[in-house]
């Protein structure tokens, strides 16, 4: 999950957290929907402590975004999704491979990244530029700083503390967020990057082999050697051009703090390499290696998405107790009747699954912890009634199906926030991957009231709730809501999740050697949209081309 850069750099996929969904959610070049970022280069948190004493061009770690996508010559690696991460249990498979690029200043680490990106053939990247956690200079720094003074390539100049935290976590899968450094101002943009989740991550920087903590990270250790005078006249160009800096400026900078430091603290840290590269992206020799060892190394790691062993992990045992059917009233079953008829008509269809929508959402609210409250009527008098305890109420969808659920909630739930997920099943594998990822902002805070139209296997759901675990939301406040599930989905969630609570208008026993739903609804998003499915839609797991 990457995004380029004007400077080649590659950084995380973003969420767009806080942003309203977009509803073109194709495959190709939408990727993850980076609309955010557009609004996010515009709104420069600019440092007031910042000299004036020469003007300079605006740059930072991430000076221009673009969508989630690297092209080659052959072909566009897709970095907005995610291979499956966890198993039947809900743990993780394998932690990222991660790969520490080290070497001196404008060596050629940038370059030498994007080469082994498209030589690796792995869509699932993340690029993590050490650049990025430079410390926030105080006002003595920053004066300093414009007069050439101040050390860059001092190791006191990163934030280390918070770089390991964020590369220990993106390790792991976790949502993280990386800070945009402004070289300008000296001070970090008021928005960072959301980054979720790789197969690979490469780790990039001056001292990426300066830290013990951050060393213990790394799987593999790259140290790309490029002459100095190369060094010294790329930076000269890369300074002018994009820093706005004067000549006589960089030298003295060079001269004073980047050749001791690199004599210092960097060159001696190639001790600790695996791989030495001389001459950065030119030798083709050395990538070549460091490619067969990563695609070695995958190979050990190959997830495999098990489907039979949520078939037959819970064969048998009882319902759980976190499940909770609504009551099947003659009301509610008349609808179910209807629905599903095969006979049924589009419009009949959809109005009778808004009703249940309508009790279902209504019956779910009831889980939610409430406080009691007094408050006075219009005759002066005292009710004591109740009020929602917790901060806020959030509904997240699993598109497409999940989304038609959405209306029901919205129409009983006030100024509701919405966020939205898709999978999508890789034919090759026949592994569900995360290829579009819509949360609103501080989602942690919030109860999460977790949508899809009817849940079969279980795999979309678990791949859900992991998600939003992934982004700190308490496992006991996510409500996952569905109008039909099969008795396999159930256990399967539940077993993987059992602080996550279950709501249903109906519970079926059987699943049949294509996991759909028997007796069923049928293909719920085709019925509803009038749609035939496309082969690659994971919506409602149910009916996924495993």
């Amino acid at each position: 999950m990457a995004t380029t850069s004007s400077d080649s750099k590659l950084e995380g996929q973003p969420t767009d957290e806080g942003m309203e969904a977009d509803r073109s959610m194709s495959r190709s070049d939408s990727g993850s929907g980076d609309d955010s970022l557009d609004s996010l280069s515009s709104r420069v948190h600019r440092c007031p402590l910042t000299p004036s004493l020469s003007p300079r061009k605006r740059t930072t770690s991430q000076s221009k975004t673009e969508p989630p996508l690297l092209r080659t010559n052959k072909r566009t690696i897709y970095t907005a999704g995610r291979p499956p991460w966890y198993n039947v249990t809900g743990t993780t498979f394998k932690e990222a491979f991660v790969i520490g690029l080290c070497g001196g200043s404008a060596s050629g680490k940038t370059t030498v990244a994007n080469k082994i990106i498209e030589a690796l053939d792995v869509p699932w990247v993340v690029l993590l530029s050490m650049d990025s956690f430079y410390k926030v200079l105080n006002k003595e720094e920053q004066e300093l700083a414009a007069k050439n003074e101040y050390n860059f390539d001092h190791p006191d100049a990163f934030d280390f503390e918070l770089l390991v935290t964020v590369l220990r976590k993106l390790k792991k899968g976790k949502s993280i967020k990386v800070p945009v450094y402004d070289f300008t101002s000296h001070c970090r943009r008021k928005e960072w990057k959301t980054v979720y989740g790789a197969n690979v991550v490469i780790f990039e920087g001056i001292l990426a082999f300066a830290n013990k903590e951050l060393l213990k990270l790394l799987d593999m250790k790259v140290f790309v050697d490029t002459d100095s005078d190369i060094r010294l006249i790329r930076r000269l160009k890369r300074d002018i051009s994009q820093r706005g800096r004067d000549i006589s400026g960089i030298i003295k900078q060079y001269n004073k703090f980047v050749k001791p430091a690199f004599e210092q603290y960097i060159e001696p840290t190639v001790q600790v390499a695996d791989i030495v590269v001389p001459r950065g992206g030119e030798n083709f020799v050395a990538l070549d290696l460091i490619v067969q060892h990563v695609h070695s190394q995958l190979e050990k790691r190959k997830l495999r998405w098990d489907i039979s062993a949520l078939a037959s992990a819970h064969q048998g045992q009882p319902l759980p107790k976190t499940l909770s059917v609504m009551e099947s009233t003659p009301q509610v079953r008349g609808m179910h009747t209807i629905i599903r008829n095969k006979e049924t008509n589009r419009d009949e269809f959809i109005f009778y699954s808004k009703r249940l929508m309508r009790l279902l959402i209504e019956h779910a609210l009831s889980f939610l912890p409430l406080k009691p409250v007094s408050v006075e009527t219009p005759q002066g008098g005292i009710y004591d009634g109740k009020r929602l305890s917790g901060k806020r109420i959030t509904g997240v969808s699993i598109l497409r199906a999940g989304e038609t659920m959405e209306q029901a909630l919205m129409a009983v739930c006030k100024d509701i926030r919405l966020g939205k997920i898709l999978i999508q099943t890789n034919h090759d594998t026949g592994e569900p991957e995360l290829h579009y990822l819509r949360l609103p902002k501080d989602i942690s805070e919030d109860y999460v009231i977790l949508m899809d139209s009817t849940v079969s296997t279980g795999a979309a759901a678990l791949m859900a709730v992991r998600v939003l675990l992934d982004h700190d939301v308490a496992e006991d406040k996510i409500f996952l809501l569905s109008l039909l599930m099969a008795e396999m989905g159930v256990h399967s969630v539940a077993y993987a999740f059992p602080k996550v609570r279950i709501i249903t208008t109906a519970v079926d026993k059987e699943v049949n050697d294509q996991f759909h739903i028997i007796p069923g609804i049928g293909n719920f998003g085709d019925r509803y949209f009038g749609t035939d499915a496309p082969s690659d839609w994971c919506e409602s797991d149910e009916g996924m081309d495993f």
